[in-house]
């Protein structure tokens, strides 16, 4: 990590690139925290992970104390209502990073997190060491890097802490679950903008809709079909913010062939119609990310 200025308690970036589907990262930070300093009551709309670097603190979580010391971390989902407070005696210092994306839920659940076990503990010193690390790596060189450097960054990020958590899953009996979801993953990312539905991801497969509807909610945290959507809007999205294109042309584009029934569609994931969400990203008045 190197040295740090005595004085300097608080590294913070923005992460301002918002063209990424499969991560993208919001905010990232380092602090060093002063006797009780608290945050929350606050609910994220983002996943936000704290790994802890020295000291102490406790962290309170769907009404349920957790004490966290150096070495460990811990997980906050979007829309969860979270405080943490830092030891009066030991108070922690640590490193943060905001994130989120369609194969995040998948990630942390091979890392053995949910919204009633947010606790980091390390399965090894030297795979612990490396996450840190590679916190640190994206804390430093935040206002610097490429977008697409950051991204890259994020998904080493990820896979270390899959690989450094005590409470990763056991990759057997996991493996074949976890094959008919990247085959899954694969069928929408190729054919999102074909008149696809669930039963046809399920036949790719070799899966009866039923079983594959369950796995998939299981590893994925949603329904194929409200994924299928969430997948479609975030391209669509992305058409709208970057293209001129016509909005009946994008709603094609993106497996809709009723540009109604996409506009609502939209506004269910975005909460306003397409038009209104291009009409305020032209005249600046969006809404900012968190």
């Amino acid at each position: 990590m190197g040295e740090k200025n005595e004085r300097q308690v608080l590294k913070f970036s923005v992460f301002q690139d918002e063209r990424f589907i499969d991560l993208n990262l919001y905010q990232f930070g380092w602090e060093k925290c002063r006797p009780l300093h608290s945050f929350g009551p606050y609910i994220r709309n983002h996943y936000l992970f704290h790994f802890v670097i020295s000291g102490k603190g406790v962290l309170i979580a769907k009404e349920k104390r957790h004490t966290i010391s150096a070495g460990q971390g811990f997980m906050i989902y979007p829309g969860q209502v979270t405080t943490y407070t830092a030891d009066r005696d030991q108070p922690w210092e640590y490193a943060w990073l905001e994130f989120d994306g369609l194969r995040v839920p998948n990630c942390l659940r091979q890392a053995g997190f949910s919204m009633s076990e947010p606790v980091y503990r390390p399965q090894s010193r030297e795979l612990t060491a490396k996450l840190l690390e590679q916190m640190m790596h994206i804390v430093d060189q935040g206002k610097s890097a490429s977008a697409m450097n950051m991204i890259g960054q994020g998904f080493i990020f990820l896979d270390l802490l899959v690989r450094a958590s005590g409470n990763a899953e056991g990759a057997t009996g996991k493996r074949l679950r976890d094959f008919y979801i990247k085959e899954a993953m694969s069928f929408i990312e190729q054919r999102y903008y074909e008149d696809i539905s669930v039963e046809d991801i399920a036949d790719f497969c070799g899966l009866n809709r039923s079983y594959f509807g369950r796995i998939f909610r299981d590893t994925m945290g949603s329904t194929p079909q409200r994924f299928l959507m969430i997948y479609r809007m975030a391209k669509a999205e992305q058409l709208l913010r970057e293209t001129k294109q016509p909005i009946g042309t994008i709603s094609a584009g993106v497996g809709y062939a009723n540009p109604l029934h996409f506009s609502r569609a939209f506004k269910e994931i975005y909460g306003i119609s397409p038009r209104e969400y291009r009409s305020a990203r032209f005249t600046g008045n969006g809404q900012p990310g968190r």
